[in-house]
């Protein structure tokens, strides 16, 4: 089996992890992370060599950028301190606390390259956590600050674990340079992304064409992340930015299509980048088998002693942190998500995996420092993080869902009914609220008018069905049986229609450009 061939069998297990995940009531990341270990105890399979410069190039950008489809600038904004209390107080105590054990227990490390370490295991993986989260049906709080601190955190732990390997690499630190080289990163990426966001925001409104501006999307990504590294930026920031700024501006109601293939094929790179990512974390195997090779005993331990630190760390923070977050939310009602209770603290505890952007980290790392010497102990390093991350991700993945159902943590379903039913009363007011605007300036027989008006009233019903009462309800039942009736018949004859334009393009002289630009009015059409 070559490199092509080992992707492609990455490729099929990321597709065929989803299914199965929600089968067996695993993540999918988990299960892709195990079907890469045993991979990597294959003999046939090779051993994977991606050159370090390319991992958090290819990997990140298109990762963060579907992540924050998820979420929004007033969710940020809302959640601004347990963000800042988890994505930056925790992952600097992390970084600072690995960094102080590793270097007091792996001979021959320097404090530089400890620091690396820390900032690498320090992040917990969004894309892991939320996967989980969202099999478990966790609170919407929960879920938020899972979101918000996977997305922040990798900014914070990858702008630190730069200045580290910058001062391995040198040999060199200096504490100003260093915090106005964080600032000045900083600033570059936030003024990147900006531009980024507004240029491509104009770009689709100039594009057009959904099949085009779902394409200009994916390149978003990687020309704000490549071109804030290339000028000193962190690129992983400006991602963010630019994707929070499009998530803001760039949406246009009335854009259906547009709108549903774009998230369908975000979906699908979320879906198959995630896959391909823990799966090269479980066939990192292969290097962390030749590292050990004789030394398993030293190298565990190593292992052991750091992940009981990220662990331990990420407990202990936690607690005072919440407890402060509970009183401050107290003394003011700041509209923000907060664990409510010290069950929900526990599994925020439990939910912090290392995943993606720890192995990419890992290795990144450069093979050789600036003198041509090599980097000091880098397949240790290698090695620990990758025992990190598999403590965490299998170990944690595997026993959260147990966790989750002995505290009996569980989503607040109450209010995500009574906001839907809200939505769904605000949505039937608009319309009505419209059709009035419209009969105002157009004369509408009265049949019209009130079938329009029964209408509008089903938009709301049909997103809530509690909404209406009994008797409205009743007459809605009525409507809706016979409505799926109606549509039932259409679907047949829109369904005939398409079998007879498809079967035109296997005949004699039919030209398939038309027939497919038929076929899509037809697709069109039977979608709405």
């Amino acid at each position: 089996m070559d490199q092509l061939a080992l992707l492609f069998v990455l490729l099929l297990g990321a597709v065929l992890s989803v299914p199965l995940g929600e089968r067996l009531r695993l993540p999918a990341p988990v299960l892709m992370t195990l079907a890469g270990i045993v991979l990597a105890l294959l003999q046939f399979v090779p051993n994977v060599d991606i050159p370090p410069e390319y991992i958090l190039p290819l990997v990140l950008p298109p990762l963060l950028y579907a992540s924050v489809q998820r979420t929004s600038w007033r969710q940020f904004t809302a959640n601004l301190r347990p963000i800042l209390l988890l994505a930056v107080a925790l992952v600097l105590v992390t970084m600072v606390a690995v960094a102080a054990v590793a270097n007091s227990i792996v001979p021959g490390l320097p404090i530089a390259a400890a620091f690396a370490l820390g900032a690498l295991v320090a992040p917990p993986d969004p894309v892991a956590a939320t996967a989980v989260a969202g099999q478990l049906g966790l609170p919407r709080r929960l879920v938020s600050i899972l979101e918000g601190e996977g997305l922040f955190n990798d900014v914070t732990a990858i702008v630190l674990y730069h200045v580290a390997i910058a001062a391995a690499v040198s040999g060199t630190f200096s504490l100003p340079d260093a915090a106005l080289d964080l600032v000045l990163s900083a600033v570059v990426a936030i003024a990147i992304g900006l531009a980024i966001g507004w240029t491509a925001n104009k770009l689709m409104g100039f594009l057009g064409d959904p099949t085009l501006q779902v394409g200009l999307t994916l390149l978003v990504p990687f020309v704000s992340y490549v071109l804030a590294e290339e000028l000193k930026g962190s690129g992983v920031l400006a991602v963010l930015v630019t994707a929070l700024f499009l998530a803001e501006y760039a949406v246009d109601a009335d854009d259906v299509m547009g709108r549903l293939a774009g998230r369908t094929f975000w979906e699908v790179v979320d879906t198959l980048v995630t896959g391909i990512a823990f799966g090269l974390i479980g066939l990192e195997l292969h290097n962390a088998i030749k590292t050990a090779s004789g030394r398993w005993a030293e190298l565990i331990g190593w292992a052991a002693a750091v992940t009981a630190v990220v662990v331990l760390v990420r407990l202990l923070w936690l607690l005072p942190a919440t407890w402060v977050a509970k009183k401050l939310h107290s003394l003011r009602d700041y509209d923000e998500e907060i664990p409510v209770s010290w069950r929900e603290t526990v599994v925020m505890w439990w939910s912090g995996m290392r995943g993606v952007a720890s192995v990419a980290l890992a290795l990144a790392i450069p093979k050789t420092m600036e003198n041509g010497e090599p980097f000091p102990v880098r397949d240790e390093i290698i090695f620990i993080a990758f025992g990190v991350i598999m403590a965490t991700l299998v170990v944690q993945g595997l026993t959260l869902p147990w966790l989750v159902r002995k505290l009996g943590v569980e989503a607040d379903a109450e209010v995500e009914e009574a906001f839907e039913k809200e939505l769904a009363i605000r949505a039937a007011k608009a319309a009505k609220r419209r059709l009035k605007e419209i009969q105002e300036v157009e004369e509408l027989p009265d049949e019209f008018a009130e079938q329009l008006a029964r209408r509008a009233y089903d938009i709301g019903a049909r997103i809530s069905p509690d909404m209406v009462d009994d008797d409205r309800k009743a007459a809605y039942v009525k409507r809706t049986a016979w409505m799926k009736r109606v549509r039932r018949i259409q679907g047949e004859m829109m369904s005939a229609a398409r079998h007879e334009v498809l079967s035109a393009r296997s005949e004699p002289g039919a030209d398939p450009e038309i027939v497919d630009r038929v076929l899509r009015h037809l697709d069109v059409r039977s979608l709405r």
